[in-house]
């Protein structure tokens, strides 16, 4: 029980940078391995998924960041799909108003705070957006969403503020205002903003793959601790699949809407 109360305050602590510091440390450390066995159990993590044995992990940081083994995961394969580009769960979805603005647990945010500059938003004003959440029970790697090209990359943001239930509800706009990395993709001429949003420690978003082009479902980086995707899609490109739901489970690879031709 002690162990599972540590681990817990470890993981959804309020952020401070100085904690944030401190926790960062112990837990890249070889020291934290010995709760590895206890955050397995307290999150439920499914242990036959995993690339390696428990066992073989040097550290609680190195068992979050896990891979999987090959083929656990299956990527939806049908023309102009898009998927789920994390494990996570459906956190909320609509549309972005003309103010270029959305609403998530009663707080508006402004898709120009998120991609940093106007210019990069005129093309998602009125089209749709999803939010994303990974929880400690989550796989942690990030894929890609769509077949498409990079048209662009750029990192925005210094805070690490929460971003579970509570921290969208009380925090101060922590989609917006959050370290986040953002790689804006195109497919057929429509573009996808993929905002992969830090949480817990600062700037623990790492990209493992920096191609120019990606298929769906190809690996491009991982969280570390605490995180969120928000997908921005632009104005009558996106048809959502009619299963998805709010606070449904995803699995990365599973399909959550398809790419379509845009209304004139």
């Amino acid at each position: 029980m002690l162990k599972e109360k540590f681990l817990k305050v470890l993981l959804e602590l309020p952020n401070r940078r100085f904690i944030s510091y401190l926790l960062r440390k112990f837990a890249t450390s070889k020291m934290s391995k010995v709760l590895i066995p206890t955050y397995a159990k307290t999150y439920n993590i499914r242990l036959d998924e995993m690339e390696k044995d428990m066992k073989e992990y040097h550290s609680l940081h190195d068992f979050f960041t896990r891979r999987l083994k090959e083929g656990v995961r299956t990527v939806d394969i049908e023309s102009d799909t898009v998927v789920s580009p994390v494990d996570c769960v459906v956190e909320d979805f609509g549309i972005i108003n003309e103010d270029k603005q959305f609403t998530v647990k009663g707080k508006h945010y402004s898709i120009i705070d998120m991609l940093g500059k106007e210019e990069r938003t005129h093309k998602y004003e009125g089209g749709q957006y999803f939010v994303l959440y990974l929880s400690p029970s989550h796989y942690h790697r990030i894929h890609s969403p769509i077949d498409g090209e990079v048209v662009e990359r750029f990192e925005l943001g210094t805070k690490s503020a929460p971003v579970n239930e509570l921290g969208l509800k009380y925090g101060k706009s922590p989609l917006s205002k959050n370290y986040r990395v953002v790689s804006e993709l195109v497919h057929n001429g429509q573009h996808v903003a993929v905002v992969k949003v830090g949480a817990m420690f600062v700037n623990t978003i790492h990209v493992t793959n920096e191609s120019q082009a990606f298929m769906r479902g190809d690996e491009v980086g991982y969280f570390s601790f605490g995180s969120t995707i928000v997908l921005l899609f632009e104005k009558g490109s996106f048809e959502i699949d009619p299963a998805i739901h709010y606070k449904q489970d995803l699995f990365m690879g599973q399909k959550i809407g398809k790419l379509v031709s845009k209304l004139k």
